[in-house]
This record gives structure tokens, sequence and C-alpha cells, in this order.
């Protein structure tokens, strides 16, 4: 049976259409839990809906499915597991990032995936809610995280697990992103 040119040609463009990924750190479970106590009261009283914590390793990049899928398994195999260090709390007027921690860059992520990480001056980030925040509502929310664990922002842990996610940034919410694969890193000497 011959398929008609015009469903190969589709298929085609299909496979190398662009869409938007981005590679995310999801910190031990251990993290998770400290986190997800400071979020769940950040959001009862700022709004904005429930997130999973995770560090955004690889902002948005715009690129064909088998293209990323490559670069990310070819990144995470040059990666052994690295110590995340929080730099700082901070604020900041972008729907996804209005209370996040901003962790120390690790070199080794840097140049994650060769091509796959463009933007030199994105810092990777935990947000600790997602929304539209006054100015006023950002510091409150800053003093509350404090109030909740006033040793937030000297957090250092173990990052060995990363995450390749097809997001859609006109959803305001991690619901509509979808897993693409995840990777467990491990020392060179264990592989």
């Amino acid at each position: 049976m011959r398929i008609p040119e015009d469903e190969v040609n589709s298929t085609i463009q299909n496979a190398q259409r662009k869409q938007t990924y981005t590679v995310w750190g999801i910190p031990p479970d251990d993290v998770v839990q400290r986190i997800k106590k400071i979020m769940e009261p950040l959001r009862a009283e700022f709004g904005g809906p429930a997130i999973e914590p995770h560090i955004t390793v690889v902002g948005s990049v715009l690129l064909s499915h088998d293209y990323v899928i490559e670069k990310f398994v070819n990144g995470c195999q040059n990666i052994e597991p690295y110590t995340c260090e929080v730099d700082q709390l901070v604020t900041r007027k972008f729907y996804y990032q209005p209370v996040s921690l901003l962790i120390h860059p690790c070199q080794s992520v840097g140049h994650f995936g060769g091509y796959l990480h463009r933007c030199s001056s994105h810092m990777p980030h935990l947000s600790l809610l997602y929304g539209n925040l006054t100015e006023d509502e950002r510091n409150r929310a800053i003093q509350k995280v404090l109030e909740l664990d006033d040793s937030i922002a000297s957090l250092k842990f173990t990052m060995s697990r990363l995450v390749l996610y097809k997001t859609h940034n006109e959803a305001r919410d991690q619901h509509s992103w979808e897993k693409v694969m995840e990777y467990n890193l491990r020392p060179r000497n264990q592989r």
C-alpha cells in the first residue's frame, strides 16, 4: 500500500515543527517537602496555581521534538549529580517568578546540551509562587517566606534528577505542560 504524498509531507512537517521545551531539576524528596511547606501558605494568602517544586535549568527554548530529545539525553549523559545552592530569595514582576529562590549557577549545567541552552543570562531559579503580584504583595510574600523558614535562603542540596517538559507559555499553570522524559544523573564511575 502506498501512502499519499500529502500525508508523508504532513508527517515530516509535524516531526520538524518546533515547540517550546524547558529542562527542570527536581530536588530530592526532603527538599520538595520543605519547599511545599512554604508554597502552600503563600498560595493560600496570595493566590496562584499549585506548582510542583522545580528548578528551571534551561528556560523556554523553541526546538523540534527529535532535536530536543537528542540534546537533552546527550546533555544529561555529560553531567554528574551536582550541588545546588541558593544564592538569594528575590521578587520579580514576572508571573512565573514573583517570589523565587535564585540558585547559584553550576558550570557543568551552564552549557547544558550544547545549543539547548542559548540564553547566557539565564539564572536557575526555584519559584515559590506564580502570579501577578503588586510590589507590596511581593514584599509581604518575602516576609511570609522568612517567617515560615528563615534559613531557606541558605538551602543546599544535591541535584540528581532532570526532566524535560514541553511547555505552553500561554497556560498559566503546570497542568497543561507535558513531561517528555526524565533522567537520573549518575557519577561517571557508576555509568
